[in-house]
């Protein structure tokens, strides 16, 4: 996600700014801090309002490792020694529970940073121990201390054609009452559908782990792209009194709502009119001998 995001907004690996368009930085700061004096003179840098998470520090090592590692702040990566042995209640009661205050400590100093928090996101897969249970009890625990905030969570559902645990099913059954409960907006993804995606559409012969993560990052950046870039989504709606103090008759509304009324009408009285038509057309074709099939 973070990869495709930063190349939308001519963001390098090492979080400096190599756009060439006003656009990508008019509202960079809904996913992206500024780090140093940035503009397109003089190339500053912007860190990722991220925190990476897990309970075991080997994800968090590649992703150091990996090509975009330097983007992220070395602070916000918070991780435990143990794992949660793909055990929903290992993530939510015990590990996670001793992990869950470091991390709330993280993201108490990234909302402090912040002008206006529009809310929270969160990415995680339903069918390890870790993004179900540690992931569930995170969401619980943001939703007490900000109420008033939006909870959008993206969420990996398994599935037996993409599985790799017998206890998948049990993790996001257990994961899903939570949810429910405290979050606004639930993006279920199926592995299953991602899968068909990759090999039906996209006639990927043998979808990776990494095609499938592609297919999840393309849909949350069109999801967030309402958030990131100026477009008509945006605009404001209009109100009545906008139009009447600019002179127009409420009566001229009036009419405007009966025409409509009289054009759904027209629509739906030939819509009927041809469904008849139809219909009997198929009974004159079905006619044998004189008898109606």
């Amino acid at each position: 996600f973070w990869e495709i995001i930063s190349e939308e907004h001519g963001i390098d690996a090492s979080g400096i700014y190599k756009g060439e368009s006003d656009l990508q930085l008019e509202r960079v700061s809904v996913y992206y801090n500024e780090a140093s004096a940035a503009s397109r003179s003089s190339g500053g840098k912007y860190v990722p309002r991220a925190i990476l998470l897990d309970l075991e520090p080997g994800t968090m090592e590649a992703v150091r490792c990996g090509t975009y590692g330097k983007l992220f702040r070395p602070d916000n990566f918070v991780f435990g020694q143990s794992g949660a042995g793909n055990n929903w209640a290992k993530g939510h009661y015990t590990e996670g529970a001793e992990l869950v205050d470091a991390v709330l400590d993280v993201v108490r100093k990234e909302a402090e940073n912040c002008d206006c928090l529009q809310g929270f996101q969160l990415t995680h897969s339903l069918g390890g121990g870790t993004g179900s249970g540690m992931g569930t009890l995170l969401i619980s625990k943001i939703r007490e201390e900000y109420p008033d905030r939006i909870m959008n969570t993206y969420s990996v559902l398994p599935s037996p054609k993409v599985s790799d645990t017998v206890v998948e099913p049990y993790n996001a059954t257990l994961s899903i009452h939570q949810l429910v409960e405290n979050t606004d907006e639930t993006y279920c993804i199926d592995n299953e559908a991602l899968y068909d995606i990759c090999f039906r559409t996209l006639k990927v012969p043998n979808p990776s782990y990494g095609d499938l993560n592609h297919l999840v990052s393309l849909t949350m950046s069109g999801v967030t792209t309402c958030l990131r870039f100026p477009g008509q989504l945006n605009a404001d709606l209009p109100f009545l009194h906008w139009y009447t103090g600019e002179g127009m008759d409420e009566m001229e509304f009036t009419e405007a709502e009966s025409n409509m009324n009289d054009l759904v009408s027209e629509y739906q009285q030939y819509q009927e009119a041809t469904a008849d038509d139809e219909f009997e057309l198929d009974v004159e074709d079905n006619e044998v001998d004189g008898e109606c099939v």
